[in-house]
């Protein structure tokens, strides 16, 4: 069942939820996803007959997605539609600047989908953990592994101490040993990587908070956490993340987060930001 903010258009669901759903629920999310302009225009039995699952399917699937039943969800996806809500288009002329212009146009349409899925009372128990916890382990593996380095660099840099190494088995020993009172922050785009998994089961059994950022809220690492931040993958499915693997949402989300951390923090924050700001400017030449 949905959890997130009642803002995240019907699209955005999908693409978050579908790798939890139902086989048979799947693909009828999967069909409404693929065609939403004649999803509205359609009955719940009408869907049914064409993914070829009974009505009662359809509308357990509008269910899991949040909404009271299927017309609820014909509205939604009317009032998505008719605010222009962007979709993955290939712009593309053949060259090879086309095609990397095209790859960020299409990023760039659904950055502002990104945070339809936040709420105010996760982002500030997010924040409040990562500020009061004396010690702070940063976790991140595979394709998120640069994403879990720049955060806790950011961190320190913003007078928030952090621990990060890159080997996985070192991150399940420190996780084993950071007690009550700290906090494992896990970076996993997927929610699904075992070795992240590992140190997060690490982190619990030791009596730490964990909080994880993810594209996925019903991913294993997000049931597992305590605080979890879900950003809507940049990506139109699970399939999709797999393939194309886009961090640059979830690179943005750990930026504002440290954002938000040293605002709270205020003139602490600052002073170790000049801090670092000169230790950065003896280490460059003319």
């Amino acid at each position: 069942m949905w959890t997130g903010s009642a803002e995240a258009p019907p699209t955005v669901r999908i693409a978050m939820l579908a790798p939890s759903l139902q086989p048979s629920e799947r693909r009828v999310a999967e069909a409404i996803a693929g065609d939403a302009e004649r999803a509205i225009e359609r009955t719940a039995q009408e869907i049914a007959d064409l993914v070829g699952v009974g009505r009662a399917t359809v509308i357990r699937t509008a269910q899991s997605l949040g909404y009271d039943g299927y017309p609820q969800l014909r509205v939604a996806l009317t009032r998505e539609v008719a605010l222009g809500a962007p979709t993955a288009t290939d712009a593309s002329d053949g060259t090879m600047l086309g095609a990397v212009r095209a790859s960020i146009e299409r990023v760039a349409g659904r950055l502002s989908q990104t945070t339809s899925a936040l709420t105010e009372e996760a982002l500030e128990e997010f924040v409040r953990v990562l500020d009061e916890s004396h010690r702070v382990l940063v976790a991140a593996n595979g394709l998120s592994a640069p994403l879990g380095l720049d955060l806790a660099m950011r961190l320190v840099s913003s007078g928030r101490s952090a621990e990060y190494m890159s080997d996985t088995m070192g991150q399940q020993i420190t996780a084993a040993q950071l007690g009550k009172g700290s906090a494992c922050l896990v970076v996993s785009g997927s929610g699904a990587n075992r070795a992240t998994l590992e140190v997060i089961d690490a982190a619990r059994a030791s009596g730490a908070t964990v909080l994880v950022i993810t594209s996925f809220p019903r991913s294993a690492a997000a049931e597992r956490a305590d605080v979890t931040l879900v950003v809507a993958p940049i990506d139109d499915s699970f399939r999709e993340e797999l393939v194309h693997t886009s961090r640059a949402a979830l690179m943005l989300m750990t930026e504002s987060v440290v954002s938000l951390l040293a605002a709270r923090r205020g003139d602490a924050a600052l002073k170790a930001r000049a801090a670092t700001l000169s230790v950065l400017s003896r280490s460059l030449s003319e």
